[in-house]
């Protein structure tokens, strides 16, 4: 189980995070001002969230050594993929403000939200060798644990933030 006091206050963080990632983009209002605390939060929660995965992984001196790297390269490409389901709500936050959602404009917002997701599959499943070659596999296990259910939270709130397609 995830250290409850760590676990709390990211999960605090991470509500924050996706909360600023979908309602923005549903009001009318887009500040250079909103960019910039978006993009220190974002800073935040990176910091949070390594710290949470810190003291969650128990990792040797030596299993430090060669996990940061790895998480640094992971977080890295996680990012570009966060960057792409922003800009697939970004789109349908502008569509849905204009009314009812096209059908045309349906389908491409569903494909590309999906190939993020397989992307992401790919991408997890790409790691693991490197991961592997630096940590025993409970670790890696335990990590990939960690990173599911950090995603399964802002997951979540983005669900609930994000209206239904009507």
């Amino acid at each position: 189980m995830i250290r409850n006091y760590s676990w709390d206050m990211l999960r605090a963080i991470l509500l924050i995070l996706a909360a600023t990632l979908a309602l923005p983009a549903f009001s009318a209002e887009d500040t250079q001002a909103g960019a910039s605390d978006m993009e220190i939060l974002r800073d935040k929660v990176r910091a949070d969230k390594k710290f949470i995965v810190a003291e969650n992984m128990d990792l040797s001196e030596e299993e430090a050594k060669g996990f940061w790297p790895v998480y640094e390269a992971y977080q890295a490409d996680l990012h570009k993929l966060n960057e792409r389901m922003a800009k697939v709500i970004n789109e349908y936050a502008l569509a849905y403000n204009k009314g009812a959602l096209m059908d045309k404009t349906a389908r491409k917002l569903i494909d590309e939200a999906i190939e993020i997701d397989v992307d992401e599959a790919k991408l997890k499943k790409s790691y693991v060798p490197k991961l592997s070659k630096v940590l025993p596999g409970v670790k890696v296990a335990r990590y990939l644990q960690i990173e599911n259910k950090l995603r399964a939270i802002v997951r979540y709130e983005l669900a609930s933030a994000i209206p239904l397609v009507y």
